[in-house]
Order: C-alpha cells, then sequence, then structure tokens
C-alpha cells in the first residue's frame, strides 16, 4: 500500500540547466529586439508556465506594461502576444542544447528509482521542437524519461493537470496518490497539485535562486541561506508537500511519502 508507482519530473531547473538559465537571455533578447528593455528577475517571474503564457504574464507585469504603452500608445494585444512567441520558438530553439547539461547526481537518483522499479515520466514548459533539441544531449548523459509531455503537445498546460493525466495515460498510471511530481517552478507545483499527486519543489537548483552551480558554491554560507529560505518559502506557498535543494535529496522526502501512504494519508489530505 506504500509503493511509489512514478515521479514525474519537471526538465530545466530541476533535471537539467541548473538555475535555469536556457530561457532567460532569450526573453530578453526577445524584448530588446521588440524596443523594450526587461531585467533577468522580470523574466524569471512567471517561469514554468508554457511560453506563450509566460510572454502574456511577462506584458501584465507593471513596469514592462508601462513601458509598452509608452513605446507602442497602446497595451499589447494579443496578436502582440502570438508575434512575439512566433519569434521567441526559433531563438530558444537555437540555444536549448546549449543548456542541457544534467544536475550534478540527477542521473544516479534515476537510476535508483527505475531499480526500485519507479517509472520516470516528465512535463515541461518547454515546447515539443524545443525539447527535441535538449533530448539527444540528455540521452547521450543517460538520461531518458519514459514519456515527456510538452506544453504545446495538449489544449491546457500548466498550471492544469493535462500534461499530467496524458503521462498517467502514457504510463499506465491509475491512483495519483502514487505519483510524486518534481517541479522548481509554483506553476509546475500547481499542475501537480491539481493532478492530485504528492508535490516535492526544487529550490537551489531552480529558477528562485537562478544560480550556476559555481555561482552558488562561491556564495557564502549565510548568502546560501537566504536564498535557500526564500525560494523554499515560495514553493511551499505555491503548495508544495516538500521542498528539497535538488533532485538528489530526493530520496528521503520519497521515503517519508511512503510512510504517509502507509498510514493512510493522502496528497490531497
Amino acid at each position: 500500500m506504500s509503493r511509489i508507482e512514478a515521479v514525474i519530473f519537471d526538465w530545466a531547473g530541476t533535471m537539467i540547466d541548473f538555475g535555469s538559465h536556457a530561457p532567460m537571455g532569450v526573453f530578453v533578447e526577445l524584448f530588446r529586439r521588440n524596443g523594450l528593455e526587461v531585467s533577468v528577475a522580470e523574466a524569471r517571474v512567471p517561469m514554468g508556465l508554457p511560453k506563450r503564457a509566460h510572454i502574456a504574464a511577462m506584458l501584465t507585469q507593471p513596469r514592462i506594461a508601462a513601458a509598452w504603452q509608452s513605446a507602442f500608445g497602446t497595451a499589447a494585444s494579443e496578436a502582440d502576444i502570438d508575434r512575439l512567441y512566433a519569434e521567441f520558438g526559433p531563438m530558444n530553439v537555437a540555444v536549448a542544447a546549449q543548456f542541457a547539461d544534467l544536475v550534478p547526481g540527477a542521473l544516479a537518483i534515476v537510476e535508483r528509482l527505475k531499480a526500485d522499479g519507479v517509472k520516470i515520466g516528465s512535463t515541461t514548459g518547454y515546447t515539443r521542437a524545443i525539447i527535441e533539441q535538449v533530448l539527444p544531449v540528455a540521452a547521450l548523459q543517460g538520461y531518458a524519461p519514459e514519456v515527456v509531455v510538452c506544453a504545446d503537445d495538449l489544449p491546457e498546460g500548466r498550471p492544469g493537470p493535462m500534461m499530467m493525466h496524458q503521462c498517467f495515460k502514457i504510463l499506465g498510471l491509475a491512483d495519483p496518490a502514487r505519483v510524486v511530481k518534481v517541479d522548481d517552478t509554483e506553476p509546475g507545483i500547481a499542475e501537480g497539485l491539481a493532478a492530485g499527486t504528492w508535490t516535492v519543489g526544487v529550490a537551489v537548483s531552480g529558477n528562485a535562486v537562478g544560480l550556476t552551480v559555481a555561482a552558488w558554491n562561491a556564495l557564502s554560507p549565510t548568502a546560501q541561506v537566504e536564498l535557500r529560505r526564500a525560494a523554499s518559502q515560495k514553493l511551499f506557498d505555491a503548495g508544495a508537500h516538500f521542498v528539497v535543494d535538488t533532485v538528489t535529496d530526493l530520496l528521503p522526502v520519497l521515503d517519508t511519502i511512503r510512510g504517509r501512504l502507509a498510514a493512510g494519508q493522502l496528497p490531497t489530505a
């Protein structure tokens, strides 16, 4: 009764691309090409959403909305969002493979889970065209989840549960209480909650901290504590059942979940 049947991982900031850097420069450059200066911090705010929704969310941020209004004399329209999204796709495709290194230690966790009979799935805010550039690089490093569901594969992406439901269907999963969603963003946590699964937030390797491994390791212990605390709080506020630094810390959490399942506790309780 305590068996975990599957773990569904996010990609950037969770399993690859420590610090989730791949889309950030693209968003900044996209807006620059269209007459607006935006910061990496502003671009990070909607991370985890499908990319069109991400662009739309950026355009609702008060400073960016005001800058657009000033530059173009009107608020951004749906046609503007469509145009920016069409421009964004090829830009991100061009750089995605450069940011596909696995988070250190991630492969060992996946191999342990597979040895225990746990199925490995994934969902992502990336489009299919982007993830197709990432998959071969990840596979060369040994990571090839059994299913990959992308933001544009289905009519609805995060924060709704449709991508998770697709994973359930392909992996043959019937009980969401025996599934764990692992993600570094608030929309990704919301996706797991909407599907009725356990959710584990990833703080240090993810979007909220936004640093490379080297930059993180170069910080003082005090600075690390503060950044970890802030990132973890965002994920807990989003509803995460647990928060870890990176996926390398996942196994003890899964043991805790197994214990709760054995005691009859459900993720929706």
